[in-house]
């Protein structure tokens, strides 16, 4: 992620490793899919962006092997250390504000971060420069616009004020320059940044234990910049948390697009 007093999920909040873990169970096989895709595999060096968790970084380390290389960096590494040895190599570092940690990556990929990135276009750039020519990029990020809603099925109570407090969660992110469309345009920004063979496709889980651990750890995070705010009362967020405990909702998160191409 990149630096900013006002970024909204800090990963030394209690409730972040907990977010991880969900989005771990939620899309980590597509992830896996694309990049085995992608031909990641022994001597590969690998930049993995913005990566907060470890799961993505093992799974990169396992299949480069030994001979390989794994850059894992973020602006705040606390959860990234039990992944830092060898071939994982981790670092403090800011994709929208430096230079990349190095150049000739057979693959860079970044997944939930640009979003949240207030120059993505510096960070897409320098994403590109750190690819050797032939190399992969990988990027996955949410488009919370194209789907906006915790509960797609509107049809209760429980399920409106789902859906309110979602809408509060989106006005924070905006107000701290996320781009809340960001996802659909990634594919034409690969393009017009020359990558070749861009491809694209989406991920929307509806429906899973995942989804309401993530909804009741990003809650739990917000719950104080929403209240203050003016977004919901502390009654408000109690009875939704109580809601999604109880089991019964259908629970969305906004759809994961991935976009890939290959430099020049």
């Amino acid at each position: 992620m990149t630096q900013s007093d006002g970024y909204l999920l800090d990963n030394r909040q209690n409730e972040a490793g907990q977010r991880f873990d969900a989005f771990a169970t939620l899309f980590d096989p597509t992830t896996f899919r694309h990049l085995t895709d992608l031909g990641v595999g022994p001597g590969r060096r690998c930049w993995e962006v913005g990566a907060g968790g470890t799961s993505v970084v093992s799974w990169l380390a396992k299949k480069v092997g030994p001979t390989g290389k794994v850059v894992a960096t973020d602006i705040d590494t606390s959860l990234l250390l039990p992944a830092a040895r060898p071939p994982v190599e981790v670092r403090v570092h800011d994709v929208g504000a430096q230079e990349p940690p190095g150049e000739g990556f057979d693959l860079v990929h970044a997944r939930l971060v640009l979003v949240h990135v207030p120059d993505r276009e510096r960070a897409l750039h320098s994403m590109i420069q750190a690819l050797r020519p032939g190399g992969r990029l990988l990027i996955e990020d949410a488009d919370p616009a194209l789907q906006p809603l915790t509960c797609p099925d509107e049809y209760g109570p429980e399920q409106r004020l789902a859906n309110r407090l979602r809408k509060g969660f989106r006005s924070l992110l905006a107000e701290r320059g996320a781009d809340l469309s960001y996802g659909r345009r990634l594919p034409r920004l690969l393009r017009e940044a020359g990558l070749r063979d861009v491809q694209a496709d989406a991920y929307f889980p509806l429906t899973s234990p995942a989804c309401a651990a993530l909804e009741s750890a990003t809650v739990r995070q917000i719950r104080d910049r929403l209240v203050a705010a003016g977004l919901a009362t502390d009654e408000d967020i109690d009875q939704h948390l109580a809601n999604v405990a109880a089991g019964g909702m259908d629970l969305a998160t906004a759809p994961m697009i991935s976009v890939w191409g290959r430099k020049a």
